[in-house]
């Protein structure tokens, strides 16, 4: 029988990327694209356009949040398991202009149980801050590419209680 070698987690993160990105019509729709994945990050950059902009002639707030939270999605999914936003919140620095091209950086800061918190720094071409941007988020049931990771993530919340029971010291 022929062994079968354990993905590694760049494997795991780029094969999420590609799954995700398939299915995901709105960060596509927006021009963004997905510059950089790793286990629990993720950075993604989009350009300004004029029809982005609200009456201010800035780049309006949601499209702004919507490149954070596309970011946060990449970052907190690129372990295979399913994980969906449950709170997001989003401070505007400065404001980004028509032309300008956003970069977000995603970073996951905390994965424990069913839930993460991952924070994401918005900035220009010209690394002026635009955004500061925190995503908690819950895992819920399936992998975005199933039979990939080599064992699924567990949601039974007795079986984690009594794996952690079995390996205290007596």
């Amino acid at each position: 029988m022929k062994a079968t070698r354990k993905p590694t987690p760049q494997q795991i993160a780029e094969a999420a990327r590609d799954a995700m990105w398939a299915r995901d019509k709105a960060s596509r729709a927006l021009g963004m694209e997905i510059t950089k994945v790793g286990r629990g990050r993720a950075t993604m950059r989009m350009a300004v356009r004029p029809e982005m902009c609200n009456g201010h002639r800035i780049c309006h707030g949601g499209m702004i949040f919507a490149l954070a939270d596309s970011a946060f999605a990449f970052a907190c999914n690129s372990h295979n398991a399913v994980t969906v936003a449950n709170n997001c919140t989003i401070s505007f620095i400065a404001p980004a202009r028509e032309g300008d091209s956003l970069i977000a950086d995603a970073v996951e800061r905390h994965r424990g149980g069913r839930s993460g918190v991952c924070d994401v720094t918005i900035t220009n071409q010209d690394a002026r801050l635009i955004a500061l941007f925190r995503g908690h988020s819950t895992q819920v049931k399936g992998e975005l590419v199933p039979g990939l990771t080599p064992e699924p993530p567990n949601h039974d919340r007795r079986a984690q209680r009594r794996e952690r029971a079995d390996h205290k010291p007596s």
